[in-house]
């Protein structure tokens, strides 16, 4: 599994000091209309059969598809790159512009609990909000592990998308931020992509004006490289 170096966060971190003062960039309440001029990669999606299994996409903005179109974030894109691969999986988008590991923890029974049918894999990509609002990351922690904790009580696989602190947040704070997404992956067994926006983010024709959120085409990228990791987790088809 591919690690990220630490020269992919400089334009990262640059754009974390922008955002700091706003307690959080992509919240509940910033406008969601698309950008303007953006492409759509995404081809129609295939019809999956109705006993597709289910993937829930449950994370902040990065899943949610902030700013994009209806095809362009993250749950239809990985659907499509899966699909192409000829595994057919719904992937249900179940992220939240501005949620924290506190407010995913609160939220994650809900969805569990109304999904359509048992998932047959949860992704779970949450923690960069508690690091643009200073949470602690014993908090972040903490929050993380409950809510994988309930996943392996009600027997979902999981797999983690990583989040890793921004240069400019200093050393110490680093040193307790990055090692909770691998530790805990450790521990409960989940399969871990270590940095979500790996090979996306110090690119600016990937991402969109707030240096925060990738565009259309980031988005593609990130599903291409999560969809073998989603296969890998996926029970064999019968």
């Amino acid at each position: 599994m591919r690690t990220a170096g630490w020269r992919s966060f400089a334009l990262y971190g640059f754009a974390i000091a922008l955002c700091q003062p706003l307690a959080g960039c992509g919240s509940a309440e910033a406008p969601a209309a698309p950008a303007a001029g953006k492409e759509n990669p995404a081809k129609a999606v295939p019809v999956l059969p109705a006993d597709a299994p289910i993937v829930i996409a449950f994370g902040d903005s990065l899943y949610a598809g902030y700013q994009l179109g209806p095809r362009e974030g993250l749950a239809p894109q990985l659907q499509a790159a899966l699909a192409a691969d000829g595994r057919m999986v719904r992937v249900q988008n179940a992220g939240v512009s501005g949620d924290t590991t506190a407010a995913g923890r609160q939220r994650l029974s809900y969805v569990l609990d109304n999904a359509k049918a048992k998932p047959a894999l949860v992704l779970l990509g949450l923690g960069g909000n508690d690091m643009l609002r200073g949470i602690g990351p014993d908090q972040t922690r903490a929050n993380l592990d409950a809510m994988l904790a309930e996943l392996k009580r009600r027997g979902i696989p999981v797999l983690m998308t990583g989040m890793m602190a921004a240069p400019n947040l200093g050393s110490d704070y680093a040193s307790k931020f990055n090692p909770i997404f691998p530790e805990l992956a450790e521990k409960y067994g989940a399969s871990l992509y270590p940095f979500i926006l790996d090979n996306v983010v110090t690119d600016k024709s990937l991402m969109l004006g707030d240096n925060m959120h990738p565009n259309a085409k980031g988005v593609k990228i990130v599903a291409a490289s999560l969809a073998p990791l989603v296969e890998q987790a996926l029970p064999t088809p019968r």
